[in-house]
């Protein structure tokens, strides 16, 4: 099962930077044990405010209790917040890797009153050749399922793209565009993200 792990990192004031640098060292080899275990797959650094440290993980373990002892075993959790997001398999999810640069997307689909149940057939069989396109062209590199919200249908989704402009154009194609609410984040790469900066 995959987790999607909001991290933010408070360093109590008056640390000495050599604790810091200790910590964040041993942080570091700690993210390669656990890439070596197949249990974080992705990091990425969404965009900061000054002095903050944030990043987004993705990681995979058997449940919750597992995720939590897999969190609990980094360095940085003495200092660090985390915000847990249980993600499911999605039916049009492409499984693909990275791109030159990525955003992460939460869309939120809201189906209008009143819609005729084969229109919404129509269009999610549509969406789902869409996104199949897009992830043949490298613009969808992954699809998930939060859980669900009453009356709602919810995705988190991973796209490349050249810049924001780009990313709207990619989402305006599809078929469910006109239904959704999108809330995207600019990603930025993380030093130990496994698929684009980890250290050997």
């Amino acid at each position: 099962m995959d987790f999607l792990v909001d991290m933010t990192t408070h360093v109590p004031p008056g640390t000495h930077p050599g604790e810091v640098d200790d910590i964040r060292a041993r942080e570091s080899v700690r993210a390669r044990e656990l890439v070596a275990d197949g249990h974080l797959l992705r990091l990425w650094r969404p965009p900061l405010t000054p002095g903050q440290w944030r990043t987004f993980g993705l990681f995979a373990a058997d449940d919750s209790d597992q995720l939590e002892h897999e969190l609990a075993s980094m360095p940085l959790r003495v200092w660090r917040t985390d915000v847990v997001t249980p993600l499911s398999a999605h039916p049009n999810d492409p499984g693909r890797g990275s791109a030159a640069s990525e955003f992460l997307t939460a869309l939120t689909i809201t189906v209008p009153p009143g819609t005729r149940t084969d229109e919404i057939d129509d269009r999610k069989a549509r969406e789902a050749i869409r996104t199949a396109e897009l992830a043949e062209q490298g613009r969808l590199l992954r699809l998930w399922r939060p859980p669900a919200q009453q009356g709602q249908w919810r995705t988190l989704g991973l796209w490349g793209a050249a810049d924001p402009a780009g990313l709207t154009a990619t989402l305006e194609s599809l078929p469910l565009y006109d239904w959704m609410t999108v809330e995207p984040t600019a990603l930025s790469v993380h030093p130990s993200d496994p698929v684009n900066g980890a250290p050997s």
